[in-house]
Parts: C-alpha cells; sequence; structure tokens
C-alpha cells in the first residue's frame, strides 16, 4: 500500500464574546466537534481552502489573518497521517443556513466548553490549535507560499 498523506485546513475564529467557532458533525458513525476544517482540493490555493471550508461547514463568510502552524496527526481509526494546516481568523456575517453534508450544526462555544468536550473533540488537534492560539502563536499568512497564487510566471 502506498503512504498517501492528506492535505487540510481548519481555522480558528473568535468573536468579541471570546466564543470559537465550531461545526458539530458525523464522523465514523459518531458525534463530534471540530473547527471548520476539511480537505484542500485540487487545483485549490490553501487560503481559498479554508475560506471555502468555513463557508460550507458554518455558513459563515470568514477572513483568515494569521497562520498557526502544521500539525501531523495520524488517526488511529484509520491509519490515515493528516497535515493541517491551522489558521486564525476573522469572522464576517452568516450568510446561508446550507451547510454541507454529514454537518449538523455551527456553534459558537467558549474554551471551558470546547475542553469540556473531551472525547468528543473530533482529535487532539482541535484542542491544541485552540491552545496555541490562546498562547499568542500567530505568524504572517505570507509564510506559507502557494505557488497557484503567489508567485509571478518566470
Amino acid at each position: 500500500m502506498t503512504w498517501t498523506p492528506h492535505a487540510t485546513v481548519a481555522v480558528i475564529v473568535e468573536d468579541d464574546a471570546g466564543r470559537y467557532l465550531m461545526v458539530e458533525e458525523i464522523s465514523g458513525g459518531r458525534v463530534v466537534f471540530n473547527q471548520p476544517a476539511g480537505h484542500v482540493e485540487e487545483n485549490e490555493a490553501i487560503l481559498e481552502a479554508v475560506r471555502r471550508e468555513a463557508l460550507e461547514e458554518t455558513g459563515w463568510e470568514i477572513e483568515p489573518v494569521h497562520f498557526l502552524g502544521i500539525y501531523t496527526y495520524k488517526s488511529p481509526a484509520n491509519g490515515v497521517t493528516y497535515y493541517r494546516f491551522c489558521y486564525a481568523a476573522r469572522a464576517h456575517s452568516r450568510v446561508t443556513d446550507t451547510l454541507d453534508e454529514g454537518i449538523i450544526s455551527a456553534h459558537w462555544l467558549t474554551f471551558d466548553e470546547i475542553r469540556g468536550l473531551g472525547a468528543k473533540l473530533r482529535s487532539p488537534l482541535v484542542l491544541q490549535c485552540i491552545e496555541d492560539y490562546r498562547n499568542g502563536r500567530k505568524y504572517p499568512l505570507e509564510v506559507v507560499v502557494d505557488t497557484q497564487t503567489s508567485l509571478p510566471e518566470r
């Protein structure tokens, strides 16, 4: 079998009340909570994937403001290695109530409410990314160079 890692994006969105935009979804037959997140599609710029996944899973238009880091996770459920590009963003407006298949609802939750979800978190990366954000981790968006959108043709 060929090793095929998956490129994913996730976004931390905090509102003015200190709550975080979270997604309640079905994964592996169980209800879990995650940041707005998903796979980068072929020929899609990473920042566009961030915006698209947030919109599809929550109905909110967001704008990325910082890069938090790349997180590696090998799922014990399926053996897949995920490379998660995590960003922090601001929410602009909710523009739709139509959400992706498998998404139950979008919620604004406090850090304590998220931490209290425990085993209902989709992976350990959910809490890790929020903790890194809360601890002030942030890098300029330009730290991730996307040759599809940022390099001039030669």
